[in-house]
C-alpha cells in the first residue's frame, strides 16, 4: 500500500489543476495566428457565461477537494493502524462522487476551452483571452471578482507581467476595426 503522502501527489485533483496546466503548454506549441481571438469587447461580453463556468468547475473540483480528503484521511488511519475494516460500500460510493465532480469540472474546463478562451488557474480563476495587437497576439488577462477586464500580457511574461489595458485595446474595439 502507498503512503498517504505518494497517494495525494498522485491525487485525481492533482491531475485536474494539471488538465488546466496541460490546454496551456499544449497552446504554446498553436499557430497562434489561427487561433481564435477575441476583441476587448467580445472578451468583455463572454464575461458572465464565463464566470458562470468557471464557478461550476471551481464547484466540482472543491466538492471533489472534499470528498479526496475524506477518501485520504481513511486510507491514513487504514495505514496507521495496520488495516481495519472498512465499509466498502460507502468507499465506492465516495469514489463515484468524487469522480462525477471531476468529471464536471474537468468537462466545464473543455467548453471554456472550447470558446478560445484559457483557463491558467482554476483556484484563483484565472482566464486568459488571445487578442491581437499590432502584429502580435497577447492576452487579455481576467480573474474572478474582477468587475472587468483590465489587464494584458504577453505570452511569455505571464500573469506577473500584467499591463493595464491601454487605448490600442479600445480604440480599435470602438472604432469597428476588428484587430484580429
Amino acid at each position: 500500500m502507498a503512503s498517504p503522502t505518494r497517494q495525494l501527489a498522485n491525487s485525481p485533483t492533482r491531475q485536474l489543476v494539471n488538465l488546466s496546466t496541460r490546454h496551456f503548454v499544449n497552446r504554446l506549441s498553436v499557430n497562434w495566428y489561427s487561433v481564435k481571438t477575441f476583441t476587448i469587447d467580445e472578451a468583455q461580453s463572454l464575461l458572465p457565461v464565463l464566470e458562470a463556468l468557471l464557478k461550476r468547475a471551481i464547484e466540482g473540483k472543491q466538492a471533489a477537494e472534499k470528498v479526496e480528503s475524506d477518501l485520504s484521511e481513511l486510507a491514513r488511519r487504514i495505514y496507521l493502524s495496520g488495516g481495519m475494516k472498512v465499509d466498502a460500500a460507502s468507499v465506492i460510493k465516495q469514489r463515484s462522487e468524487l469522480e462525477e465532480h471531476l468529471k464536471k469540472a474537468r468537462e466545464t474546463i473543455v467548453e471554456i476551452d472550447e470558446i478560445g478562451v484559457q483557463v491558467k488557474d482554476l483556484d484563483t480563476g484565472l482566464l486568459d483571452f488571445p487578442c491581437r495587437l499590432d502584429d502580435q497576439v497577447v492576452l487579455l488577462c481576467w480573474r474572478m471578482g474582477e468587475t472587468s477586464i483590465e489587464h494584458w500580457h504577453t505570452m511569455e511574461s505571464g500573469f506577473s507581467g500584467r499591463q493595464p489595458i491601454d487605448d490600442r485595446f479600445r480604440r480599435r474595439s470602438s472604432s469597428g476595426n476588428r484587430p484580429n
